[in-house]
């Protein structure tokens, strides 16, 4: 395909966005680039962020508990949350910088550290803090690698990303975290700049190939409709294992650029995650 100018142009097919980009061109994530023909990921190996983390804290509950994991990230997000927590890894002015500075590592670089560290409890490595899905070929090349010497591997991702990308990952990854952010599709396309409709099809998938849970983060005005909350653990229940399936239900405290209201309060993330209960058989309360 071809612009106006006659450049050469190719669509990237990670998410709905299909940013047409054009050689050397970059996409709305930050962390994809254009060449002549094709799409490549511009943060292949770059990793911002390593450490040791215990697997609850990813969270997951029902997944290996009690055990450490290698966590990994690189930079980007194809999201634009004004909450977010990591921002200067993300799509804040510190992602931009961190791009040019960050190291670069290859996957059997990556596996070899977290070989090294099984004797510190590590059970495998897990792709996480920045959206590891918009560099899909790094986490497939490294899980693939990681699998071979018996070690687990684990997304936490925003779910943000087409089936094709899910089926370059599911032969490789073991568990999933994914962020199901609301259940409002003019909030997750006002306000996060994503879409309800891809993460609800990207979930209703991932849980046929691997142990999924999931995660809502409260936020006060936006997401923290009882009845929202009601339908939301409805729909869960009705995906294969449903009601079975871990929900995390967590408490937002202010940051980035959502610093005009308070934390959410405790008794709130309670009394949502009592709602989710009448759906769901596993429902976790964070950060309170």
């Amino acid at each position: 395909m071809s612009d106006d100018r006659g450049a050469e142009v190719t669509s990237c097919d990670v998410c709905f966005r299909h940013c047409d980009l054009k050689k050397g061109d970059t996409g709305f994530c930050g962390a994809r680039i254009g060449l002549s023909d094709s799409v490549v990921p511009s943060n292949y190996g770059r990793i911002t962020s390593l450490a040791l983390d215990p697997i609850e804290k990813k969270p997951l509950h029902r997944f290996y508990p009690g055990s450490k994991i290698l966590s990994a990230g690189s930079y980007g997000c194809n999201l634009r949350c004004p909450f977010c927590q990591n921002s200067e890894i993300s799509w804040g002015e510190e992602a931009r910088n961190i791009a040019v500075t960050s190291e670069t590592i290859t996957p059997e670089e990556l596996v070899s550290i977290a070989e090294r560290q099984q004797k510190n409890g590590n059970i495998g490595i897990a792709f996480t803090y920045n959206e590891p899905l918009i560099g899909y070929e790094f986490v497939r090349d490294t899980a693939k690698l990681s699998h071979g010497f018996g070690m687990k591997n684990v997304i936490v991702s925003n779910g943000t990303a087409s089936l094709s990308v899910l089926d370059e990952l599911v032969p490789y990854i073991d568990a999933m975290n994914i962020d199901l952010k609301c259940f409002d599709a003019d909030v997750y396309s006002k306000v996060l700049g994503g879409s309800l409709e891809m993460t609800m099809e990207f979930i209703e998938e991932a849980v046929k190939h691997a142990h999924v849970e999931l995660t809502c983060l409260i936020v006060p005005g936006l997401n923290d409709s009882p009845e929202k909350m009601r339908e939301m653990t409805a729909w869960i229940a009705s995906l294969k294992d449903g009601k079975d399936i871990p929900f995390h239900v967590s408490r937002f405290f202010p940051c980035f650029h959502m610093t005009d209201r308070p934390a959410t309060p405790v008794s709130m993330v309670y009394e949502l995650a009592e709602v989710a209960r009448e759906s769901l058989n596993y429902v976790y309360t964070g950060n309170c």
